[in-house]
């Protein structure tokens, strides 16, 4: 695997994407794992953030401490699946701006169709992420980032929950720059362009909606 996917296996998030992956796990404990779990890889995709040192008055004394050096981290989610791993996220850094980048797929061509695009502010200043469940074909990752990079934000990251070679090796050859954080990489693509054994469809999952 390239160095430039990270695949976390941190006991919680590994224990956790098991119990999401569940066919029997119903819509209300799809979202609350799915939150549980999106705040737990934020850890590990903010790792390494830059900081820059601050001095403050702590009530007993003066401190030296860090804070995020620029401006604030921006979460953008692909629409619709991508908003499912937000709230986790931003309970991690609840500072950060929020944009969306909604893209629907194709049943016949699986490729992306762009039918919104809302980005923060000033993105040269800050650390892009961008969020999405599935990274199965990754055409829409790729669009995603496509869109994202042309505001060029100081740096960008692609998370993921679960991934496979094909999308991961779409992306790559697109965006070699970007990396990627997942928490599996499984197996292969279906004839349907679903990840196997992937967790089905996160946006019908999480929203209760049937494919």
């Amino acid at each position: 695997m390239s160095r430039a996917v990270h695949v976390i296996e941190h006991p919680l998030v590994q224990h956790k994407l098991t119990l999401l992956r569940r066919k029997t796990t119903g819509t209300a404990d799809f979202r609350r794992l799915l939150g549980e779990l999106s705040a737990l890889m934020a850890y590990e995709v903010t790792r390494d953030l830059p900081l820059r040192e601050v001095a403050i008055e702590t009530p007993v004394g003066t401190a030296r401490g860090h804070l995020i050096d620029g401006k604030k981290v921006a979460f953008i989610a692909v629409l619709r699946a991508g908003i499912g791993l937000l709230d986790g996220m931003l309970g991690v850094v609840p500072s950060a701006r929020v944009g969306h980048v909604g893209l629907y797929r194709d049943e016949e061509t699986l490729r992306p169709i762009e039918y919104y695009l809302r980005l923060p502010r000033d993105m040269r200043d800050r650390d892009a992420i961008v969020v999405d469940p599935m990274l199965a074909t990754g055409n829409s990752a790729v669009a995603a980032l496509e869109r994202v990079k042309a505001v060029r934000p100081r740096s960008l990251r692609f998370v993921c929950l679960v991934g496979c070679p094909e999308g991961v090796a779409n992306l790559q050859e697109h965006h070699p720059d970007v990396p990627i954080f997942t928490a599996a990489i499984d197996e292969r693509l279906n004839e349907r362009g679903y990840i196997v054994p992937g967790l089905g469809d996160a946006g019908d999952r999480y929203f209760g909606t049937k494919a």
